[in-house]
């Protein structure tokens, strides 16, 4: 009873101190929920730098170093510029890339304005079949058309007394490769016109063309800037296929890949993946200045533009549609075909030889398994590192000073080549002093690899839908005291799982169909399906090289398939306050 009451005039004494309590411990909690969120920032960003930055100041090392170590300057770049041979290789990846460039834009414009400015039918039939070339690796577009245009080709009389292997086999191989990309990009900007301006210009008599040069392109115009420099840059980046059709035409990326494997020349190695790296460079830039100056399309007031029919042009945008889906079609048919028949040209009936034999019994279908298993690792550790580091960035407070860091580290992925990134890991990680080197020649680093390699475009997508979070959820869990990672886990992954799923699509097929970042970095027992399709092409396995490309197009189309109907479902079990009641 004494104590009881000594309690009470203990608080009554005191009731200042009593309640400032649980205020003093929810400030101490809340510093130390933040201080973890600071801990993993620091962690994002020392992994984005030792994988990413390091590497490639590693490949800036190398370049003024000879064999020895010792410093030289600029001596091999002098050395690489005044080899007639080498210097005709940047001449012809600048003219590759431009020629590719001038196609393309052109026609992914033209099939992009039947897709949003005409009532042909079949749209979104032509749209999917549009994208197939994403699904496939590089090297299937370049078997295909030695198929159908080599030396014992379907059609090589075609071509007269022109030859496929070299830059017209290349132009062809690159323009299926780059086409989903620069269409999906002009696509955006031309679905982002005001109908208004239209309709104000059809009242003041302005005719359909002029109507096209005065608003179309205008509204369009950073759209397919942005899609120029995608394809260049691709092109200039490409590895796979200049190494099957390329023939004596040589390029930046197979002199990095001869100097590295074939001569074991680092040093050098790294001049030329410098002198690679600088195209991309620049696009990354012009990119970003663009970027600067673009200007809202629509306003809050716009309205959406709807086609009206008109039979004539309908029928031109139908059949140009028709046409070009019809060349994507053959191109992966015509793999298809190749890697189901017993010997090509001599014995054309339908056999599985090339998969068993080829494949399975020649030991080549664990590359297969390797890649879906790298695949699978990348989609798990690239969902964790990319969208957790992005809403770190986002979303949580203090370490402003880090943030900046972690956002530019973000963006240098989109102007690094794969085979630059590949030949920095080899540079930086296989040094014996690199705590790191454990990693050399084992599936982790090919799965580090692949996931610094589109780290932005993943990046860019969590941004983009964290953006879209009202930061007042943040502000109302830190006033309730509720740790960062409990409304993280409750709060912003079922509003963002649409984001977070495209993200693992994405970074799915890419680790499937990637070769350049990981072509200088796979073991004996760690190599993929898409580098046994470059040694199968190699041997003159061509049967076997087809069959595995398909098999990776496959694997590819079901997983979209899959994430189609596992979207469908997840969307109406989680998202079901986006729909209207």
């Amino acid at each position: 009873m004494n104590g009881a009451n000594t309690s009470a005039v203990v608080i009554a004494a005191n009731p200042v101190s009593q309640q400032a309590t649980p205020a003093i411990r929810g400030r101490q909690q809340s510093h130390w929920h933040d201080r973890i969120a600071h801990g993993l920032l620091v962690l994002v960003c020392l992994g984005l730098a030792a994988f990413l930055l390091m590497p490639v100041l590693t490949i800036l090392v190398k370049s003024v170093q000879d064999k020895d170590g010792v410093y030289v300057g600029l001596h091999q770049f002098v050395t690489y510029m005044s080899t007639p041979a080498l210097h005709q290789s940047v001449l012809n990846t600048l003219f590759m890339a431009t020629t590719v460039t001038v196609l393309v834009i052109p026609a992914a414009f033209l099939f992009a304005y039947g897709l949003t400015r005409s009532m042909m039918p079949a749209k979104p039939l032509f749209r999917t079949l549009s994208l197939i070339p994403i699904l496939a690796p590089s090297l299937l577009a370049a078997i295909s058309f030695v198929q159908w245009f080599g030396n014992q080709g379907v059609l090589k009389g075609m071509l007269g007394g022109m030859t496929i292997y070299g830059p017209l086999g290349m132009v062809l191989s690159e323009f299926y490769g780059v086409f989903p990309h620069a269409l999906m990009i002009i696509i955006t900007a031309l679905t982002m016109a005001d109908a208004r301006l239209y309709e104000v210009a059809a009242s003041l008599g302005t005719s359909r063309l002029r109507r096209f040069f005065t608003i179309t392109l205008p509204g369009a115009k950073y759209g397919l800037i942005s899609a120029a420099l995608v394809v260049f840059t691709y092109t200039v980046n490409d590895f796979g296929v200049p190494k099957v059709i390329g023939g004596n035409f040589n390029v930046l990326s197979i002199d990095v890949y001869k100097l590295v494997i074939g001569q074991q020349d680092f040093n050098k190695g790294a001049v030329v993946s410098l002198l690679l790296l600088m195209p991309a460079l620049v696009a990354f830039i012009i990119d970003i200045i663009i970027r600067r100056k673009l200007q809202s399309q629509l306003s809050a007031r716009a309205v959406a533009f709807v086609p009206k029919k008109r039979r004539l042009f309908d029928s031109l945008m139908f059949a140009y549609c028709a046409l070009i889906c019809l060349f994507m079609i053959a191109v992966l048919g015509m793999a298809i075909y190749t890697s189901f028949i017993k010997l090509w040209p001599y014995d054309l009936s339908l056999s599985l030889r090339h998969y068993y034999f080829g494949l399975v019994e020649g030991g080549i279908l664990e590359s297969y398994f390797n890649s879906i298993r790298l695949a699978c690792w990348v989609v798990v550790c690239g969902i964790v590192l990319v969208f957790g580091s992005a809403y770190l960035t986002e979303k949580t407070r203090g370490m402003d000073g880090v943030r900046p860091i972690i956002r530019l580290l973000a963006i240098l992925p989109m102007g690094v080549p794969g085979l630059v990134l590949g030949l920095g890991y080899i540079l930086f990680f296989n040094h014996p002093g690199n705590p790191l080197n454990f990693m050399y020649h084992t599936m982790a680093i090919l799965v580090v690899s692949t996931v610094i390699h589109y780290y932005t475009s993943s990046h860019l997508t969590a941004v983009t839908a964290l953006k879209a979070i009202d930061n007042e959820f943040e502000s109302v869990s830190a006033s309730l005291k509720v740790p960062f990672y409990k409304t993280f886990f409750r709060v912003t992954v079922p509003v963002c799982l649409p984001a977070i799923l495209d993200i693992g699509r994405y970074l799915f097929v890419n680790a499937m169909t990637t070769i350049s970042a990981v072509v200088f970095l796979y073991s004996p027992d760690t190599t993929l399906a898409s580098v046994a399709i470059l040694n199968l092409e190699e041997a003159g396995d061509i049967g076997p090289a087809a069959a595995m490309a398909t098999l990776i197009v496959l694997t590819s189309t079901t997983v979209c398939l899959l994430y189609a109907l596992i979207t469908r479902v997840l969307l109406l079990k989680t998202q079901g306050w986006r729909r209207q009641t």
